[in-house]
């Protein structure tokens, strides 16, 4: 995986190397450029000229929102180029913004489908009751008409699309030297997609779906499920289920779990609430309520300004709403939770426009009691 901070140490330009100059001070003065240093381009023909290339590649068939992305990536690129941004750093932004385009366009024509993704050990057998628990679980969401998504390895990976059968199945695999290739269940299927990086695939294993199950597994799975909680506790990920599954009688959630309520939360470093992110079972017919229970009246949520728009099945009525303003009144930092009618920015969107919804100025920091609020809302429908 390559470095998450910038280079540093003899890689690195100084300013005036960067703009062309002599650190010894020969063209300190910024007069002309040195030898095979090309002049500065003025902003303002820099500026035009990205525009012109925006022009010529998306020509009529962008809207504005996406004319304004596509100028700010051009720009992007532009900088890179300025700052004579070393082939390696290069490398690394080409095969990654390359790897999200194709993943992409796998999944643009799904992107309305529900999907879980399942996490798991490459090297879980499949004679091992660890197998046969996904390849259950799978089978029961895709029956429900959900799809599911792996990083379409042998072991675990290879168990959900089993389950689910290669038409609800979508893959993410890792290229790997060893270790994986892709499964018979998605090998060859358009819905698979191959990836060099891991930070590339974990995103579209966690940005396209709904819902998450974590098999017992080794460092990249409790990888995998520390980012995903991560992502939700500090609401960089929309609410959704999280299952922590194992096989009946099996102790290695309950372990993690135990390590999590006698040693981190003690120590402050995550709150009893962040409980509420996931459910720790060894029953697949637990999980998959879980996991399907979830939206049986919570929908989507999204922001408003500095307003969380929470969009449901069936609203509450008078009184619990009245209830839920007591309840949840302390992650609201003004105002009440009360219902609306869709907000002028959804409406030309038509964003869930015949869906029930709640606003309320959440305060951006307890997703846990967010998410009991979420719990909530679904018990309205039971």
């Amino acid at each position: 995986m390559p470095p998450a901070s910038p280079r540093s140490g003899p890689g690195k330009r100084t300013p005036q190397e960067r703009t062309g100059g002599d650190a010894t001070g020969g063209d300190a003065g910024g007069s002309e450029p040195g030898p095979g240093v090309a002049a500065p381009v003025p902003p303002s023909a820099r500026s035009a000229a990205e525009d012109r290339l925006v022009d010529e590649i998306v020509a009529g068939t962008a809207t504005a929102q996406q004319r304004r992305l596509y100028r700010s990536m051009v720009s992007t690129v532009a900088r890179l180029a300025d700052d004579r941004t070393e082939v390696i750093d290069l490398k690394v932004a080409d095969s990654a913004l390359a790897e999200m385009a194709d993943a992409f366009r796998v999944f643009r024509p799904f992107r309305r489908r529900r999907k879980v993704t399942i996490f798991g050990s490459a090297r879980t057998q499949p004679d091992h009751p660890a197998y046969r628990c996904t390849r259950e679980l799978a089978a029961t969401m895709a029956g429900a008409d959900w799809m599911v998504v792996t990083g379409a390895g042998p072991g675990i990976m290879a168990a959900g699309m089993e389950g689910a059968g290669r038409d609800l199945s979508i893959g993410v695999n890792i290229r790997l030297p060893l270790e994986q290739s892709a499964n018979t269940f998605i090998a060859q299927d358009p819905k698979l997609v191959e990836m060099r990086y891991f930070f590339t695939r974990k995103l579209m294993l966690m940005k396209e779906s709904d819902a998450y199950v974590v098999m017992p597994g080794g460092f990249g799975t409790l990888d995998e499920g520390f980012e995903l909680l991560t992502l939700l506790q500090t609401g960089k990920a929309e609410p959704a289920p999280v299952v922590m599954l194992d096989v009946p009688g099996g102790t290695y959630w309950q372990g993690w779990l135990d390590f999590l309520t006698e040693h981190v939360e003690p120590r402050g470093l995550v709150s009893p609430d962040d409980r509420a992110f996931f459910v720790v079972t060894d029953d697949v017919s637990e999980a998959t309520g879980e996991l399907l229970g979830f939206y049986r009246n919570y929908q989507s949520c999204r922001w408003v300004g500095d307003l969380l728009v929470v969009r449901l099945l069936a609203g509450p009525d008078r009184a619990q709403l009245a209830d839920l303003n007591r309840r949840f009144s302390d992650i609201v930092t003004g105002g009440v939770i009360r219902r609306s009618k869709p907000l002028p920015p959804e409406r030309p969107e038509t964003d869930q426009l015949e869906l029930d919804r709640l606003v309320l100025r959440f305060d951006r920091v307890h997703y846990g009691r967010l998410r009991q609020l979420i719990d909530a809302l679904n018990q309205l429908a039971d």
